[in-house]
């Protein structure tokens, strides 16, 4: 008799089954903590995939079933566009922090005064200073300088009428 919802003869299913469990067994003899985590595992794999059609079809595919051998309903299932995904800036050539720390507000400007845009866009990114979504449309250096600087000084003094 075949299982309609999976494909697999039900037999050969719980042999499989029958097979595995005697593995475990096995394992928890040498390795009792190896072999109740993949118990756990499976057990939490297996639920997923029971109520979540897209799930099943995703471990079926990482698990290298094809058309042949996958499920019907596993193959039947539409693909899903995946979102674009947007470019990761590099990391900034330096810490604005420390370079204000150490030498203030004209050591920070006389250390950006040479980077091009993508540098100081980097370093924006990296800080996460772009607050408004702003700073990375602009293209003039003098901008992107002034919102690392005021950023810089406001994040660096923020608390120091408590201390």
């Amino acid at each position: 008799m075949i299982d309609s919802e999976n494909g697999v003869p039900d037999a050969r299913l719980r042999v499989q089954i029958g097979e595995a469990g005697a593995a475990l067994l096995r394992l928890n003899g040498s390795a009792p903590n190896a072999a109740g985590s993949l118990v756990a595992l499976v057990r939490v794999i297996a639920d997923e995939a029971a109520r979540n059609q897209r799930f099943a079809s995703a471990v079926a595919g990482a698990l290298g079933h094809t058309a042949e051998t996958a499920p019907p309903a596993v193959t039947a299932a539409a693909p899903r566009k995946t979102p674009a995904r947007r470019a990761t800036r590099a990391p900034g050539p330096f810490d604005p922090f420390d370079a204000f720390r150490d030498g203030g507000e004209a050591g920070l400007r006389d250390r950006l005064a040479p980077l091009d845009v993508d540098r100081l866009k980097d370093i924006i990114a990296e800080h996460a200073m772009d607050y408004d979504k702003l700073a990375m449309r602009w293209r003039t250096p003098s901008k992107l300088q002034e919102r690392i600087v005021d950023r810089v000084k406001a994040l660096s003094t923020k608390g120091d009428a408590f201390r």
